[in-house]
């Protein structure tokens, strides 16, 4: 079946509709014709579908690669078709559709962003897409190649994780600071058994209990410890931040998770701020990563980090922080 090319898409006669009513290829217009993406053009060329007089396959790719981006798109489309399913473009860079379905017969199932490994991540505009795949009831996807143009697939969701009711905290506990961390010292009440069944703090000895920068800011702010010598909550994170330019976004980030039942705990052995439970006692269900507003990360940097999760089975949780806000923004691997 013979096509022509305009220089940004390709025409084919009304003989190509069936490709658009079988399989989803192109888009009818009122003439009769199916006027093709490039993408599905050098598709169907390939399969042998259309041909373009006086335009080869690798012409019509090497013509088509001037536009940044497009080859990498087609590697992906071109996976997307082979796996059984029907792929329009936009409105990110696919809408991908259940198999069986097509545009016209159902309604897509993912939208999808192309990246390269070398690319790097704007984690607001990672949640612009998120948000609106979320609204149209539909999966974010990301298509990741590498250098070797092999691919991996991403979902990425928006959303708070849910934990248990935060537990209650005993109150008039009494620490002492110790260079930027404070310890606490068992007394009657058994206070530093008390913390440490809540997972907080860290055994010293016998009876005493190391407290975190960051538990001895959060018990400071929220009324439950007094230190020696006597600092406000802002003084004490003033000192911390001090020591620790990232502190005052972990701390957010901390604060976060504690209100909503969590356990954190240092994730410094897994490259990140947290690892977190549900449960004490019990394994760490997630990593968390605290990402101020506006930072970029590389693709890769992504990608080590959520197959370093998956090995270890926990999710793979980014927080976007923004002031006070944060935004929650979890990738997966996944199989298309």
């Amino acid at each position: 079946m013979k096509a022509e090319f305009d220089g940004t898409q390709v025409i084919a006669p009304s003989e190509a509709l069936p490709l658009y009513e079988q399989s989803g290829y192109g888009r009818p217009d009122k003439s009769g014709t199916l006027r093709l993406d490039p993408k599905e053009a050098l598709y169907l060329m390939a399969r042998g579908k259309i041909e373009i007089p006086g335009l080869s396959f690798d012409a019509l790719l090497a013509e088509c690669a001037k536009t940044p981006g497009f080859l990498r798109n087609f590697v992906v489309y071109r996976d997307i078709r082979e796996r059984g399913y029907v792929v329009t473009t936009g409105p990110q860079d696919f809408r991908v559709f259940p198999r069986g379905l097509r545009p016209g017969k159902g309604q897509s199932r993912y939208l999808m962003r192309v990246l390269s490994e070398r690319d790097l991540v704007d984690f607001s505009a990672i949640i612009r897409d998120a948000v609106t795949s979320a609204n149209m009831r539909k999966q974010f996807v990301m298509a990741v190649l590498d250098d070797e143009h092999e691919l991996t697939y991403y979902e990425v969701r928006i959303g708070a994780p849910t934990a248990a009711e935060p537990k209650e905290i005993p109150t008039g506990i009494h620490a002492k600071i110790a260079g930027i961390p404070s310890y606490v010292v068992e007394d009657e009440n058994g206070t530093a058994e008390k913390l440490k069944n809540l997972w907080l703090g860290t055994s010293l000895d016998g009876v005493r209990l190391f407290l975190s920068p960051l538990e001895t800011a959060w018990l400071l702010e929220t009324g439950h410890l007094e230190t020696d010598p006597v600092m406000t909550a802002d003084e004490y994170i003033s000192l911390a931040a001090s020591a620790d330019s990232e502190f005052p976004d972990k701390l957010t980030l901390y604060r976060y998770l504690k209100n909503l039942g969590f356990f954190p705990r240092s994730g410094y052995k897994y490259g990140h701020h947290f690892r977190v439970y549900t449960e004490s006692g019990k394994h760490s269900e997630m990593l968390a990563h605290a990402v101020p507003f506006g930072t970029f990360m590389s693709m890769s940097a992504i990608s080590r980090s959520v197959r370093l999760a998956h090995s270890v089975k926990k999710k793979m949780l980014f927080a976007s922080i923004s002031g006070t806000e944060i935004t929650e923004v979890e990738f997966a691997r996944m199989k298309m």
